[in-house]
């Protein structure tokens, strides 16, 4: 199917070619008046910088560039009707952000038929000056910032055919006045910030080809009215919150060959309607909610090229026999209950590029066939595959994407791992290889990412990556390996996690070199000497764990320069001397992220192209574990950039607390237990607004637990035990909640309501009226005495009786006596219980 911009460019062809006639005045002077309201953007900007030189006064607007005039009539003017202002200032970094306002101008020239003003960074409102442009057929505002809802004159222009807002910051719902665009054949509202329902009004554009309302936040249900578009050949509503069924009439769509409803809350089975549509090329239904089994007509249309089915609860018929007649590109059937090997019916798609059937139920090992076939991407994580991988698999020339993680494939990688050329991801986290990795893999120079982890991979030599290479996320984490940290990385290295290995000797000198590294991981090794200058001139380091080595020496007070660091963990080695004061100046421990604004760095989006055709695919950094509240727990790397933790406990750290550790305003935990630490807690700690947990526990700090840290809303775990600290426990806020005495043990004398001690200082109560002076003394321990007292001398005293009465020697002498005893005992009771 052609492009609309090419239909419409092929309309407006012969006009280049046409004798030239001057424009109205009025039209020139406004766009002139457009240039100069561009060029006031910024001094610095020039006719050049926006492709506008040819626009001067001196020259008919016709003769310009990026504009069309109409043929020649009986008049002596011909008139504006094309303005091609796509991406005026791309040759530009950062490019400039243009005012909504400077299109003013542009709303006096009623005769235009098209507008492209897209990719120019633009912001403000959509103007309601567009009912001005009346004879409007073609509006390209895609990739700006405008913003605020779309003004409902766009839906009244009642000649608009194409009409293309995607990639802005558009929000509101969609107005029923949709409904009036009745000549509409491209509707592409993508990437906004729309919302509510889709009118039923939309099946009022029934001569529409592409409805495009994908990365909203559209709810509610499908319209049934979408099945009065019969001219439609693509829908889709991908990426919303649509719920409920499908709409069964959804086949009744006969030129449909795109049908794209993935990323949604839809329920129910898949309509049965869907297989009239004769023309279907692309049928994309995951990571929805729907149920029943995959219908094995999926299978039966003749010009399938995608079918994406998997991550709903959706199950597979195991018994079935697959025949398909389509040629598939694309397979998808993650999540679906398949059983047994892997299906052999896939051999025959020789046409497929991309296949995931990942977190089924398969079994057996990789299959040669599958092995041979050239698939771009295979995707078979969360299965339980066993045996070793074929080499022939790497002898592929089109592999992109491997993802054999959680399974339990063992053995050896083959040694001509490095012939996959073409390979780009590469995950085979959680199996059984063992080994060393093939010398071999550093050829491969177009990798991104590789990740080993939790394997029984071992040996201390490593492949020789490219420096210029492009491998940016290395996980190593979780095997056998030994010898020196390894550095033969690439630059452009984010990631480096090699934790949980037997890594030994000190930290590498030329750190340093890795100056785009943002996360680097090596707990649990044998590492020792000093933290390396080097390692504190790593301005983008974000993550920084080193806990459970051997490490010594003091911190350097050059750990200032790590202003993106928001997560260091040192904790459980053999550090000595004083928490530099420059621990207060870590910019991002000092500013509280702004969440509405970040976007975690630790998920990674890669484009793979495969055939032509480039895919997104998202892969999340392994989550960081830490020690939190006294305990282990795993922090999600998607969400990773939203905690601030701050953990040097275990070590052998002496002097006192720096007061400059209450600057970081953004830390959620602060661990310094098991040190050294001497002098009193700083009053500073009362300004570490975000902290959750705090733990000062096994020092040596005195004097008394500051009052500030009643003003800690958000703290829900704190421990000073064994120390020297004396007076009163804070009260107020959440200190009130902090009522276990464990985590005040061991101190010279704390008091207060938390520990059940009473300060000497505290007035006793007020004594009742008419008591004496000696019932005022110790009043709590007088009533917690009767309180448990009167109840245990009530018991005994009955004991003593029942005992008496049966240890008698004569029992016909002394019935009567037992009799009457019996009767005291239980008029004695009753009338205790009742006084």
């Amino acid at each position: 199917m052609a492009k609309p911009s090419l239909l419409l460019g092929s309309i407006f062809l012969p006009i280049f070619i046409l004798p030239c006639l001057s424009c109205p005045e009025y039209q020139k002077q406004a766009l002139l008046q457009f240039k100069s309201f561009i060029l006031a953007v910024d001094s610095s900007f020039d006719s050049y910088t926006f492709g506008l030189e040819s626009w001067n006064s001196s020259s008919s607007c016709c003769e310009w560039d990026l504009i069309t005039c109409s043929s020649p009539s009986n008049s002596t003017s011909r008139v504006v009707i094309g303005l091609y202002l796509s991406a005026l200032s791309t040759i530009l970094f950062p490019q400039p952000q243009l005012p909504s306002t400077v299109l003013e101008p542009l709303f006096r020239i009623k005769s235009l038929m098209l507008l492209d003003i897209s990719s120019n960074n633009m912001y403000g409102e959509i103007s309601s000056g567009f009912a001005n442009l009346s004879k409007l057929v073609h509006l390209d505002m895609m990739v700006n910032n405008f913003n605020g809802f779309i003004p409902p004159q766009l839906f009244h222009l009642q000649h608009l055919q194409f009409l293309h807002l995607t990639s802005n910051s558009l929000h509101g719902t969609l107005s029923p006045d949709v409904g009036f665009l009745q000549n509409m054949e491209f509707l592409e509202l993508d990437e906004n910030f729309l919302s509510g329902k889709v009118p039923e009004e939309i099946g009022n554009l029934t001569k529409l080809q592409q409805l495009s309302l994908c990365r909203n936040r559209f709810s509610d249900g499908i319209p049934s009215s979408v099945s009065y578009l019969k001219e439609l050949q693509l829908l889709d509503l991908s990426n919303n919150t649509f719920s409920m069924e499908i709409p069964i009439d959804i086949g009744n769509l006969p030129n449909i060959s795109t049908l794209t409803l993935n990323d949604n809350q839809l329920t129910g089975g898949i309509p049965s309607s869907i297989r009239k549509l004769s023309n279907l090329e692309t049928l994309h239904l995951e990571n929805n909610l729907l149920t029943g089994e995959i219908p094995s007509w999926s299978f039966d249309f003749k010009g399938l090229k995608i079918l994406n089915l998997g991550n709903n609860r959706l199950i597979w018929n195991n018994s079935g026999k697959i025949i398909p007649k389509c040629r598939l590109s694309q397979l998808s059937l993650k999540s679906c209950g398949i059983a047994g090997e892997i299906p052999e019916w896939i051999s025959t798609q020789k046409t497929l590029d991309f296949l995931d059937l990942s977190e089924n139920k398969l079994q057996g090992t990789f299959p040669q066939w599958l092995a041979e076939m050239e698939v771009g991407a295979i995707i078979l994580s969360d299965n339980s595959l066993t045996g070793s991988l074929p080499p022939a698999l790497f002898r592929s020339l089109s592999l992109s994407v491997l993802a054999l993680s959680r399974n339990s494939f063992s053995g050896e990688l083959p040694e001509n791992i490095g012939d996959a050329r073409t390979l780009t991801i590469l995950v085979l986290a959680e199996n059984n290889f063992s080994g060393p990795i093939p010398q071999s893999i550093a050829q491969i120079d177009r990798l991104l990412l590789l990740d080993l982890s939790s394997n029984r991979f071992s040996g201390n030599t490593f492949p020789p990556f490219d420096p210029q290479g492009f491998l940016a996320l290395i996980d190593f984490s979780s095997n056998e390996f030994s010898g020196e940290v390894p550095m033969s990385f690439s630059q452009e290295t984010i990631i480096l996690a090699l934790g949980g290995n037997m890594f030994s000797g000190p930290l590498p000198s030329n750190l340093s070199s890795l100056n785009r590294l943002e996360h680097l991981d090596l707990h649990d090794n044998n590492l020792t000497g000093e933290l390396p200058e080097s390692l504190f001139q790593i301005s983008t380091l974000q993550v920084l764990n080193l806990r459970n080595n051997s490490l010594q020496g003091s911190i350097p007070e050059t750990i200032s320069n790590l202003s993106s660091l928001r997560i260091l963990d040192v904790s459980n080695n053999n550090l000595t001397g004083e928490i530099p004061e420059e621990c207060g100046n870590l910019v991002r421990m000092v500013e509280t992220p702004n969440l509405l604004s970040s976007i975690s760095n630790y998920l990674f989006i890669f484009s793979v192209e495969l055939n032509y055709l480039f895919m997104n695919l998202s892969f999340e950094s392994k989550d960081l574990v830490v020690n939190w509240k006294k305990s282990k727990r795993r922090l999600s790397g998607h969400n990773l950039d939203i905690y601030t933790l701050l953990d040097l406990s275990k070590n052998q750290l002496s002097g006192e607390i720096p007061t400059s550790l209450g600057a970081l305003k953004a830390l959620k935990l602060l661990n310094i237990s098991y040190n050294k630490l001497s002098g009193k807690i700083p009053e500073s700690f009362g300004d570490l607004e975000n902290v959750e947990s705090l733990d000062l526990s096994h020092n040596q700090l005195s004097g008394s637990i500051p009052q500030t840290l009643a003003k800690l809303n958000q703290l829900g775990n704190l421990d000073v035990s064994n120390n020297q600290l004396k007076g009163r426990i804070p009260v107020g806020g959440q200190m009130n909640t902090m009522a276990d005495p464990i985590y005040y043990a061991n101190n010279t004398g704390l008091c207060g309501m938390q520990i059940y001690v009473q300060c000497p200082e505290d007035e006793p109560l007020p004594p009742p009226p008419g008591s004496s002076e000696h019932d005022t003394k110790e009043p709590w321990f007088l009533w917690e005495g009767v309180a448990i007292g009167y109840p245990v001398g009530f018991m005994l005293e009955i004991g003593i009786i029942f005992l008496t009465s049966y240890f008698t020697t004569s029992p016909s002498t002394n019935r009567r006596h037992h009799r009457h005893q019996q009767h005291s005992i239980r008029r004695r009771i009753w009338l205790e219980l009742n006084v």
